[in-house]
């Protein structure tokens, strides 16, 4: 499994790595003596016992079974899948194309009531036009070198979350920083179209669309870009993998920075100005 630099994935390791260690003192068995029931080195079982090393949904099998609980294998193996799923490196979750990778966000999105995005990197997902999200897409399937081209079939279940965005009963906060309104994904005519969308989207009542300004005298930086969902989760997209936090103190951390960039940020005519001047940039 691979490191990741949220303390909730390592928690959730860890918290795994306790369990079967506990099961193997309860069992009055030593590490070694573990090892030698389920046929592997002894280090394997320290690795997994210190949360170093991963174990598979076959090695709590194994494990369970050289303690004698077997029935504790089903729980313990959805407790390596809930660790798994906080941190998922993009060539794992991109491995059968891009268009499972929006799929599964879908239910996510269905069931939350208040959003709030921070970009620092593109227009968020839920705001883009479709020719932005052909090019930006696409532009990730080449760099990436996925061998499935699925962009158009990615493309559509993209577009098909966002039709939350005008479903009854919910709120969203997007905050973008203002070199997003200028870095030009798809040419000149993609970039216009997608800010002209921007000024419509940002007329909606349950919309509200805040521009953080480039200055020279900022102190809140720029961040990775980041999605709240209602105030239970929070999904960061950083350059390596997908990351999943739950863990409150941390969720807590993550509203307390968009709270901050929110402070800095343009709304109303100040936001629709800055629009219009990456628009004029454009011509």
């Amino acid at each position: 499994m691979v490191h990741s630099p949220s303390s909730s994935a390592q928690q959730a390791r860890q918290a795994l790595a306790d369990r079967l260690t506990e099961l193997c003192r309860d069992a009055g068995l030593t590490g070694l003596d573990l090892a030698r029931r389920c046929g592997w080195s002894g280090s394997k079982s320290s690795r997994i016992m210190n949360a170093r090393t991963a174990p598979t949904a076959e090695d709590i099998r194994a494990w369970c079974q050289a303690c004698g609980c077997e029935e504790q294998a089903a729980d313990l193996v959805a407790s390596l899948r809930t660790a798994e799923g906080m941190w998922v490196g993009w060539r794992r979750m991109e491995r059968a194309g891009l268009k499972r990778a929006q799929e599964a966000r879908l239910p996510l999105y269905v069931r939350t009531r208040r959003f709030r995005s921070y970009s620092s990197w593109l227009v968020p997902g839920m705001i883009q036009t479709q020719p932005y999200t052909t090019a930006a897409l696409r532009a990730l399937q080449r760099r990436r070198g996925l061998a499935v081209d699925d962009v158009t079939e990615a493309v559509a279940a993209r577009l098909e979350r966002q039709r939350v965005l005008h479903e009854g009963g919910r709120q969203f906060a997007f905050l973008v920083e203002e070199s997003v309104l200028r870095a030009g994904i798809g040419g000149t005519e993609v970039m216009s179209g997608q800010l002209r969308h921007l000024m419509t989207v940002a007329s909606l009542p349950h919309v509200s669309l805040g521009v953080v300004p480039m200055t020279s005298d900022r102190e809140r930086w720029p961040a990775e870009g980041f999605w709240i969902y209602d105030a239970t989760q929070v999904n960061v997209e950083l350059i390596s993998g997908y990351l999943t936090i739950t863990q409150p103190g941390e969720v807590a951390m993550y509203a307390a920075a968009f709270a901050e960039l929110a402070e800095l940020a343009a709304y109303g005519a100040a936001a629709q100005d800055k629009i219009a001047a990456a628009l004029a940039a454009l011509r």
